[in-house]
């Protein structure tokens, strides 16, 4: 296998929206995520730095493979504008990333300001 313990999935909490950021990944746009501390601990195979993940779009059909070059732990109220343009949705600003992160997270039932977040930076490695 060319990938060997790669983990398949798709980003956001809805077949759009993981439409939407599967091509921002693939055009190199979006090179970070973020989730929530306590829902990555949650996560039966959470990834690690050097692994390799398949996007799927919103019909679970593989989009392009990641490996993930770093992950850190950082507050929702710490997050830069850097990590906001790298992670390639909307204006690319610190404002728009907030409101869209503190949408979704209120969402999953899980927003604070002070919240922890794993925040992921991975690059392409082939467009599937």
């Amino acid at each position: 296998m060319k990938y060997p313990g790669a983990n398949a999935w798709q980003m956001g909490d809805s077949p759009e929206l993981a439409n939407e950021l599967a091509d921002l990944i693939k055009k190199g746009i979006k090179t970070a995520s973020c989730g929530s501390f306590s829902s990555y601990q949650q996560e039966e195979t959470a990834p690690r730095i050097g692994s390799y993940n398949i996007v799927l779009d919103g019909q679970n059909a593989p989009v392009c493979v990641i490996r993930l070059i770093s992950m850190r732990l950082v507050r929702f109220c710490d997050v830069t504008d850097e990590f906001a343009r790298k992670e390639g949705e909307g204006d690319l600003s610190l404002e728009y990333w907030r409101k869209e992160h503190q949408r979704f997270f209120a969402r999953e039932g899980d927003f604070s300001e002070e919240m922890e977040l794993i925040a992921e930076e991975f690059e392409v490695v082939e467009v599937i």
